[in-house]
């Protein structure tokens, strides 16, 4: 059996994949308040495919700077490309389902805890869709019990993360809920990956798919760079009572009792 090192770099790929899962968080939280108190459809719309994105980038992007830092003695490791492409997918599309769920803003608890479920069971979903991605000499095999805790843990971020897009709306609160939310998901990403054992067995053959400098750290830079750029743009955009005191103020300046 071979030894499993989930930090071959220390604590620079946790730390930088909480980051990142917070990044991902702070930002989909921000785009769904906006998406909330946007004037038209088209705008409600955008803000919440923005979210989905973000969102979906960073559990992504999170799981994989995560496995940079994994390795296995006794073989090397590769990634297929289609399935690791796939399981970025499976991860926006799950972020959006949540965000287009609760768009409206008046989800009750029962929908509330079906989105949560369902977002939860896509997170895992795309968690073992990327270690199945995962090539080397020998066979993976999973502890059942961490597998079902991952699971939990991850409808529960979910649940989380969207009871927080409906009831949260200060920039605080919005720090606050997503450190929680970069904690919970990174927790899952680490119980899923304290379920893994594996055997491995000795073989000359090149393994097929590319390694993490090849591909999956070159996707992830990128994703990364795309969170920063995003968050940047939202930063900079008026929030919904940022907007009615703007145009308050112009009305009171254009009133004939101006001074």
């Amino acid at each position: 059996m071979g030894h499993l090192d989930h930090a071959a770099y220390g604590w620079l790929t946790p730390v930088l994949s909480y980051v990142m899962a917070c990044i991902g968080a702070a930002l989909g939280l921000r785009c769904t308040i906006q998406a909330l108190a946007a004037p038209t459809a088209r705008s409600r719309r955008n803000w919440l495919l923005t979210a989905a994105s973000a969102i979906g980038t960073g559990i992504w992007t999170m799981h994989f700077v995560a496995m940079l830092g994994f390795s296995v003695s006794g073989t090397e490791i590769r990634y297929d490309i289609p399935r690791t492409v796939l399981s970025l997918v499976v991860a926006m599309a799950v972020a959006g389902t949540g965000a287009f769920a609760l768009g409206r803003g008046r989800a009750s608890g029962p929908a509330l805890l079906a989105a949560g479920l369902a977002t939860g069971l896509g997170v895992a979903a795309m968690h073992y869709l990327g270690m199945s991605a995962v090539r080397l000499h020998g066979s993976m095999s999973y502890d059942f019990p961490a597998v079902a805790l991952s699971i939990l843990i991850a409808v529960a971020a979910a649940s989380g993360a969207l009871w927080a897009a409906l009831n949260i709306r200060s920039v605080l609160a919005v720090g606050i809920a997503s450190l929680v939310m970069g904690a919970a998901v990174t927790s899952m990403h680490y119980t899923g990956m304290a379920a893994v054992s594996v055997t491995v067995t000795p073989s000359p053959e090149a393994l097929s798919g590319a390694t993490a400098s090849q591909f999956v750290f070159p996707l992830a830079v990128g994703l990364g760079s795309y969170l920063f750029l995003t968050s940047a743009f939202v930063a900079l955009t008026p929030s919904a009572a940022e907007r009615a005191a703007t145009v308050s103020a112009q009305r009171l300046t254009r009133s004939p009792g101006a001074v």
